[in-house]
């Protein structure tokens, strides 16, 4: 039993059902999907919007939502894409692949979608801690904002707080990183407009972008950058790019290394540091690239760090690189994943591969058209919690296939699944390892996801 705060008088409310932590797409989609079933329904985030990396975070594009062949991240993932794209002039109804977001229009999306289901929303609010019982139940979170320090009590919790925070308050055991405590380098994405839309649009649509910005030439300007004492910051080639809006390109670039986002000294220090490194490549790609970039301005950096690696919880079912090579499938499974093992190396293990004579390629394997793996239910049960649920970056999964299911489609489609199961165990015994994955399965086919 662990119990927070005993002594302190608290503020208590008790009238929920399902309560969300963490308003990113993983969050929006299980709050509506837990309301969308009758739940009633607390989402808590500690910014001032919904969206997370989408919006936040200014992450340029979505992650393809396709198999090369068909979407198959659907259900409410679809259904919030499609809202998206629909609010930009610049994209067509069947694009799927790296699709442009529109931040300010993606906000009013989540806004909007969440809210239409009757979902409570509590912005500036932070979980700081969780209480439980001897049975192994969440009984009440305590969260921050400017009322004080509120207890929250509900039948069901689900963590999407991106780093499993309120598993790991609660006691659940999770790993981090990988062996040394290593973890992938983070980036803070920034926005650049007054972009000449002619120098940009004609070396990309010819193919001279990758000679021209980035990509494996050597005279590319990203690599002139990164071997120019004026910026000494851009260590390395990531460049990301998309064109968001008219003159308007969002950048997802550089690399932040040792950056742990549950040590909030690290996260600081980050933060500074990535503000500079984004005027760094910008100031950089004014000097080289300037057929596209000698006018434009530095508009804005991300106020969410872009963190790829945190805690991942140890769950009824680990998903692992093996599960992902076979494509496998299974029995609980609650969506499908076909995104590449994406994975963001630090420098040291980016030298020892090139000292092993291994290729970037080797290690970032893809899936040919049509192929994917299914990510189980199981995968987003703490152990030892009866009744929390994680999705998002931080479900159980080794290091390797962590870096495939932690974009925003599977996301999306985590939390719809998680929200499902979350409001099925509040009308029955609480626990969530007891829900009936079959008639969860049928739900979600019903509401439109695909999985075998």
């Amino acid at each position: 039993m662990k119990e927070v705060l005993p002594n302190m008088r608290l503020s208590r409310h008790d009238q929920y059902d399902v309560i969300v932590a963490g308003g990113g797409p993983a969050g929006c989609t299980a709050a509506a999907a837990a309301a969308r079933e009758g739940a009633k329904t607390l989402l808590i985030e500690e910014s001032g919007m919904l969206g997370g990396m989408g919006t936040g975070g200014l992450v340029p594009s979505w992650c393809p939502f396709w198999d090369k062949e068909k979407i198959i991240y659907r259900g409410m993932a679809e259904h919030i894409l499609n809202a998206a794209k629909a609010l930009s002039a610049h994209i067509l109804p069947q694009d799927l692949d790296w699709v442009p977001i529109d931040h300010e229009a993606l906000k009013r999306v989540y806004d909007q979608f969440v809210t239409g289901y009757g979902v409570d929303i509590l912005f500036f609010t932070s979980l700081v801690a969780a209480n439980t019982n001897d049975q192994g139940e969440v009984t009440s979170i305590i969260a921050a904002n400017q009322s004080g320090l509120t207890a929250y009590q509900a039948k069901v919790f689900v963590d999407c707080t991106g780093d499993a925070d309120l598993a790991a308050f609660a006691g659940a055991a999770f790993a981090h990183g990988g062996d040394g405590g290593s973890l992938m380098p983070a980036s803070l994405c920034f926005v650049v407009s007054n972009v000449d839309a002619y120098g940009y649009r004609f070396d990309h649509d010819s193919g001279l972008n990758y000679g021209t910005m980035q990509g494996t030439n050597p005279k590319s300007a990203i690599h002139k950058i990164a071997a120019d004492p004026k910026y000494p910051l851009v260590t390395d080639t990531h460049l990301c790019h998309q064109i968001i809006g008219p003159g308007t390109v969002g950048f997802n670039a550089g690399h932040l290394f040792h950056v742990d986002s549950t040590d909030p000294a690290s996260v600081s220090k980050a933060m500074i540091e990535g503000r500079e490194l984004a005027h760094q490549i910008h100031e950089g790609l004014k000097e080289y690239f300037p057929s596209a970039f000698a006018s434009s301005f530095l508009v804005y950096s991300a106020p969410l760090m872009g963190i790829r690696e945190g805690r991942r919880i140890l769950g009824d079912y680990t998903l692992t690189i093996d599960d992902y090579l076979t494509k496998r499938t299974f029995p609980d499974e609650i969506s499908r994943n076909s995104y590449y093992i994406d994975l963001h190396l630090t420098k040291e293990e980016s030298e020892s591969l090139a000292q092993q004579g291994v290729s970037r390629e080797q290690i970032n394997r893809r899936y040919a058209p049509g192929e994917s793996h299914g990510i189980p239910y199981r995968s987003l049960l703490p152990r030892s919690l009866a009744n929390v649920i994680v999705a998002g970056r931080s479900i159980s999964c080794d290091r390797q296939i962590q870096g495939s299911v932690r974009t925003m489609p599977n996301c999306l489609c985590m939390g719809e699944a998680a929200g499902m199961a979350a409001a099925m165990a509040a009308t029955g015994d609480r626990n969530v390892h007891h829900v009936d994955t079959e008639t969860l399965r049928a739900r979600l086919k019903e509401e439109g996801a695909y999985f075998l």
